[in-house]
């Protein structure tokens, strides 16, 4: 995160330590599509530079969204969702911060409460340190819209005794390197799958593994979690999922992939495509249609057959993001706003306004409800083969480059 590597670059001990804990609290916050704002990152200069303290730098940021209302929780106005997931960015941001600056740790399910609650008192406090008291499901784009089977609600505290009272017994003792990492990865694994939390659990999952890998004494790259977190997620979504009817079991690979570089300073490539349970079929084949290279993720495959039929059918004058929302509609037509959000780093409401313009250009429409429709790809308006070729040229190499981190 290049906000703070001079910092990292300086050599200073406790400028390097607090630039690495705001590297890992900031980039936590892509697990749910959320980014800080330029006065939260001034003021994590700020506190680096030992100029404020970690508690001043959460004062300001209360004072600043009360000052400003315009951009404060609960404020309803065009922007107000926008501004809404701003402040939790920066206020769940400077709460991570404050938890890994300090030296203190409890292996136990009541820490892990007490974490999710001072991660989300002054965000949402109704829900904050509360187990949930619902059953859930969460559509994941990994797995093509389907979910991760969690804890039922009536189990969650017997669930979480139960893994921790397991995790401590065991005996680590003449174990490797690696194959500590590999226990302590299944661990975090079926802790995360318990999904104790309703809202804020990836995250809150997310801090209790690095204070719990400190504990063992591991030196924790921050680049991993800054740079992949939203990976790290994906990761113990695919060690969670079971479709044994379409071959699919649950898999540690991509999360011990996470760990090797996290603990032992690997170089695995953490490409979120890479876990998709159709990797292989999916984005190389499209990639195969469209001439690319192997490794080439096919951005713009927008309704591929009637490409093949009428190359003068792509989508006339459509921007970046609405190719790339195509493309996201016809890999997976059950898509959501807030996973299209994710997945191109932009705010729900640019994808809302991409979608309403799809529609008025007769391309989409929405087929049943909201809530369980699908999104149907009808026509692209004529766009010459001369420019169809140009616009596959030109926007495969730079639009993988901008979407590769989240593909």
């Amino acid at each position: 995160m290049q906000d703070f590597d001079e910092y990292i670059r300086q050599g200073e001990p406790d400028k390097i330590e607090k630039a690495g804990n705001w590297q890992t609290a900031i980039g936590l916050q892509q697990v749910d599509g959320l980014k800080p704002s330029a006065y939260l990152i001034e003021q994590a200069k700020l506190n680096i530079e030992g100029d404020i303290t970690i508690d001043e730098v959460k004062n300001r940021i209360d004072v600043y969204y009360k000052t400003h209302p315009s951009t404060s929780l609960g404020v309803c106005n065009d922007h107000s969702r926008d501004n809404d997931r701003t402040e939790e960015a920066d206020k769940v941001s400077a709460n991570v911060t404050a938890i890994l600056s300090e030296k203190t740790f409890n292996f136990s399910p009541v820490h892990l409460i007490s974490i999710h609650r001072r991660l989300f008192a002054d965000v949402v406090p109704k829900i904050a340190g509360k187990i949930r008291d619902y059953n859930i499901t969460k559509s994941e784009w990994v797995l093509d819209g389907k979910t991760v089977l969690y804890s039922p609600e009536y189990e969650l505290r017997d669930a979480l005794d139960y893994d921790f009272a397991q995790e401590k017994a065991f005996n680590y003792k003449g174990l490797s390197k690696t194959e500590t990492i590999r226990h302590i990865a299944k661990f975090i694994s079926g802790l995360w799958q318990i999904h104790a939390f309703g809202e804020g659990n990836s995250r809150t999952t997310a801090v209790f593994t690095i204070k719990y890998l400190r504990s063992f004494g591991y030196d924790v790259n921050n680049d991993s979690f800054a740079e992949h977190s939203w990976y790290f997620r994906n990761a113990l979504v695919r060690a969670n999922f079971r479709d044994q009817a379409s071959g699919i079991e649950p898999t540690l690979e991509y999360l011990n992939r996470f760990f090797d570089n996290l603990l032992l300073g690997e170089k695995n490539e953490l490409k979120n495509r890479f876990l998709h349970i159709r990797y292989k079929e999916k984005f190389h084949a499209k990639a195969n249609k469209l001439g690319a290279k192997e490794n080439t993720p096919n951005l713009l495959g927008v309704n591929n057959k009637k490409l093949g039929a009428n190359q003068n059918k792509l989508g006339k004058k459509l921007n970046k993001n609405q190719l790339k929302m195509l493309d996201l509609m016809e890999n997976n037509d059950k898509t959501t706003i807030v996973e299209m959000a994710k997945l191109l780093s932009i705010s729900e409401t640019a994808v809302e306004n991409n979608i309403k313009k799809l529609r008025e250009k007769g391309i989409i429409l929405r087929v049943g409800s909201d809530k369980t429709g699908h999104w149907k790809i009808i026509e692209c308006e004529s766009l010459d083969a001369e420019k169809t070729s140009r616009v596959l040229k030109n926007s495969l190499t730079n639009l993988s480059r901008q979407c590769e981190k989240h593909l």
